[in-house]
C-alpha cells in the first residue's frame, strides 16, 4: 500500500498535549478530536490539513501521557501517516492499535520540509520525496501490523480473526 501526501513539519518532542490539548479530552468522538488535531503546535493545522497529507516529525513524536486520543485526533484528521526520527513507545503502540501507520527514518525527518509531496511505501518503507527529488528509508511495518492498519485497528482486526476461527 503507498501512502502519499503534503507534509507538514514538526520539531522534538511533540507530546501529546500539543496534538490534542488536555481540554478536550471530554470527548472521545473522532470527529470533534480532528477539529482540534495539532492545533496548540499549529492553530491553523485543523482547518488546513486535507485527507491523505502526512505528518513529519523530529524525535520523541507522541512523548506525555498515554491518552489513545492523541493517534486517534491524527486520523480523524485524515493524515494518512506519521514519519519521525522516534516516536514515544506508548504512542508507537496506540498508533498501530487504532489503525495509523507510523514510520521511523531519522533521514526522512531530517530532510523533508513542510509541504514536500511525498509517497511511503507501507510493504518496503521506503519513502520518495517528489519536491526535492530524493528518497528515504524507512523501518518497514511488518505484515501483522499491516494487517491490523487494514483492518482499522486492533480491535477490528481481533473482531475479524474471531469471526474467521470459528
Amino acid at each position: 500500500m503507498e501512502l502519499k501526501g503534503k507534509t507538514w513539519k514538526f520539531g522534538s518532542d511533540v507530546d501529546t498535549d500539543a496534538i490534542i490539548p488536555a481540554r478536550y479530552l471530554n470527548t472521545s468522538d473522532p470527529a470533534e478530536l480532528a477539529n482540534h488535531c495539532m492545533e496548540d503546535a499549529d492553530p491553523g493545522f485543523p482547518a488546513k490539513v486535507e485527507a491523505g497529507d502526512i505528518i513529519v516529525a523530529d524525535k520523541n513524536f507522541g512523548c506525555g501521557s498515554s491518552r489513545e486520543h492523541a493517534p486517534i485526533a491524527i486520523k480523524a484528521a485524515g493524515v494518512s501517516c506519521v514519519i519521525a526520527k522516534t516516536f514515544a513507545r506508548i504512542f508507537y503502540r496506540n498508533a498501530f492499535n487504532i489503525g495509523l501507520p507510523i514510520f521511523e527514518s531519522p533521514q526522512a525527518a531530517e530532510s523533508i520540509s513542510d509541504g514536500d509531496q511525498i509517497s511511503v511505501d507501507m510493504e518496503t518503507g521506503k519513502i520518495v520525496n517528489y519536491t526535492k527529488d530524493e528518497e528515504y528509508q524507512a523501518t518497514p511495518i511488518p505484515s501483522f501490523m499491516q494487517d491490523i492498519i487494514s483492518a482499522g485497528g486492533l480491535i477490528n482486526y481481533v473482531a475479524k480473526r474471531v469471526k474467521t476461527d470459528v
